[in-house]
């Protein structure tokens, strides 16, 4: 493991395989298992039970609860709240006695993303900035930025502040709660502060 003395919490029940870079301040809790090639970011927080996988990029400020699994292919951006046992997949159509590690496809969670508890991610699809998925909700399809999904398969039913309340129907206006003002950005809505992509 990559990481200066007294920087990382590692417990004593976890295992961090030798070349993974975990950055300062993070905290692997129990019985946990990190593997070789992974760079998990400054400042995250891993509960009891989890599982990442070779190649996995975390960012920063990252918070996976209890019972989760990230499998290689899924990167997680800055910001991004993993639920407990939500679950993470890799591969569309595994079957025990077929190969297909050379199938693997990517999951993106982006920026301030919430997947709620026991909600399934589907592998092959992004969700947006600060997008929310509810939990229980089995996500097959790309998730807009600040989104609210919900139900199996799920749908959109809201959208979501980025401070994590929910915005009127429209997904345009005010947060009752702090302010932030969003506007229509095509399809979806963004931050009316957010610089236009």
């Amino acid at each position: 493991m990559s990481a200066a003395a007294g920087q990382v919490f590692v417990h004593e029940s976890s295992y961090v395989d030798e070349g993974a870079q975990i950055g300062q301040g993070s905290k692997i809790w129990h019985f946990c298992h990190i593997m070789p090639d992974v760079v998990i970011g400054e400042r995250c927080n891993l509960g009891q039970n989890v599982v990442v996988m070779n190649r996995v990029r975390i960012g920063n400020n990252v918070k996976i609860q209890n019972n989760v699994s990230v499998y290689e292919g899924v990167v997680l951006e800055d910001d991004v709240f993993c639920g407990p046992s939500m679950v993470f997949t890799n591969v569309l159509n595994p079957r025990s006695h077929v190969s297909r590690k050379d199938q693997y496809r990517k999951t993106l969670v982006r920026r301030g993303s919430t997947i709620g508890a026991n909600a399934t991610v589907v592998c092959g699809v992004t969700l947006g900035e600060y997008s929310f998925v509810g939990a229980g909700a089995v996500v097959t399809k790309d998730v807009p930025a600040y989104a609210l999904v919900a139900g199996v398969p799920a749908k959109r039913v809201g959208w979501m502040c980025q401070c994590g309340e929910r915005l009127p129907e429209s997904g345009v206006g005010t947060c009752a709660v702090c302010g932030s003002s969003y506007e229509r950005s095509g399809d979806g809505i963004r931050r009316k502060d957010s610089p236009r992509k």
